[in-house]
Parts: structure tokens; C-alpha cells; sequence
């Protein structure tokens, strides 16, 4: 079981299995570009695998220009 915590959402999410972060991206109908995701201090690059019991913060990026 992964958990995401998406900003500025304030939502908690979980989901069973996800082998990367690209895949996650895509299953919150994201962009690679669109947020930061970040495990403990560490920003993730798409590739990274996510493991079972994870913690994964999703930051969304915001443009105001």
C-alpha cells in the first residue's frame, strides 16, 4: 500500500500498487512537470520505483504568470 498526500489539495490518498512514479503521475491525471514528488527529503524523478508502505508527498506546481 502506497500513501499520497497531495498539496494543496489537503487529500490523503492510497493505492495498492504503483511500480513507479510516472505511473502514479499518470493515475492522478498528472503531467511530469505538473507537481514535485517527494518521498521523506528527497525529490523523485519519474523513473524511481515506489515499494510497498511508502509515504509520497505530491506537491502540485503552480503558475500564476
Amino acid at each position: 500500500m502506497i500513501t499520497v498526500f497531495v498539496e494543496p489539495d489537503n487529500e490523503t490518498l492510497t493505492f495498492e500498487r504503483h511500480n513507479t512514479v510516472l505511473m502514479l503521475q499518470r493515475r492522478l491525471g498528472l503531467r511530469v512537470n505538473d507537481a514535485l514528488v517527494i518521498r521523506g527529503e528527497r525529490l523523485l524523478t519519474p523513473d524511481c520505483r515506489l515499494d510497498d508502505g511508502d509515504e509520497i508527498r505530491i506537491r502540485k506546481v503552480l503558475s500564476t504568470g
